[in-house]
């Protein structure tokens, strides 16, 4: 991974340019400007905290408007990135065609794009946790290596996912299902163990141990609320399994980014 490390260094200031631009575009055209960074997660979080507090009776959890919020925030990182990541190479076109750039960078850029915004919508949930009176826990200390790893289940999955876009047309409506369906099963708005661990255990393991985003949405909100420490076992198999497939994907990358040209 020689090449690789070298081209990360060397592309680096140009990704970071990139995503301090996109940014920027974001904001620059709307009233509120980067309010809709904070506004955006709150409204989510109102919206789902009514439908599982009130309509389907969730609300008997600790910190549950916190805990919701928590888990908003690592969903729409983790969905932003990989639903993104589809049609990336195709939307840097005018790119592509004129200069190279390895084309996971681009994965990179997003990341940085919405992992920014992921850590405003974090300071906000500080806000939240000191109006709730969460106690204080060295556990909270867990919280960066817990995000880093939700970056490289992100980065491990968009890579794959974004090779596969230049050549599967319909992909962009696979993956959008495929996230809905994820985003019920990795408990964002609910407790898994909760709901599931009494009646049907199996299918809550499989949930909670078998979905990286829910083992760390899981592990997350355990470390910040409720003093608890994270799943080592669990999150250090799926460390691994995602340094393979992002090493799968660099690879793969590297091999037929030269023919993304001639598709797109």
């Amino acid at each position: 991974m020689k090449r690789f490390n070298a081209d990360v260094k060397r592309f680096w200031n140009y990704s970071t340019y990139n995503v301090k631009a996109e940014l920027k575009s974001e904001v620059a055209g709307s009233f509120l400007s980067w309010l809709w960074w904070i506004l955006d997660p709150l409204l989510y979080m109102l919206v789902y905290a009514f439908v599982a507090g009130v309509i389907f009776g969730a609300s008997s959890k600790p910190y549950f408007m916190v805990f919701v919020f928590i888990g908003l925030n690592c969903w729409q990182f983790f969905n932003r990135v990989v639903r993104n990541s589809v049609k990336l190479v195709s939307n840097k076109k005018a790119i592509v065609t004129k200069v190279y750039i390895p084309k996971y960078m681009f994965v990179f850029e997003k990341i940085g794009t919405n992992g920014f915004k992921m850590l405003v919508s974090f300071v906000i949930t500080a806000v939240f946790m000191i109006i709730y009176q969460v106690p204080l826990s060295w556990t909270m200390l867990w919280l960066l290596p817990l995000l880093l790893m939700l970056g490289l289940v992100a980065f491990a999955f968009s890579t794959i996912i974004m090779h596969f876009g230049v050549f599967v047309e319909d992909l962009l409506n696979i993956v959008t299902v495929g996230l809905q369906l994820v985003f019920y099963l990795s408990g964002v708005f609910y407790d898994l163990t909760d709901r599931l661990a009494h009646k049907y255990p199996t299918i809550c393991d499989l949930l909670t141990y078998g979905n990286p985003v829910a083992r760390i949405m899981t592990d997350i909100r355990n470390t910040l609320l409720y003093g608890g420490q994270p799943h080592f076992l669990a999150l250090g198999i799926w460390m691994v399994v995602c340094l393979l497939i992002s090493v799968v994907g660099v690879k793969i990358i590297y091999k037929y980014e030269n023919s993304y040209v001639k598709i797109i």
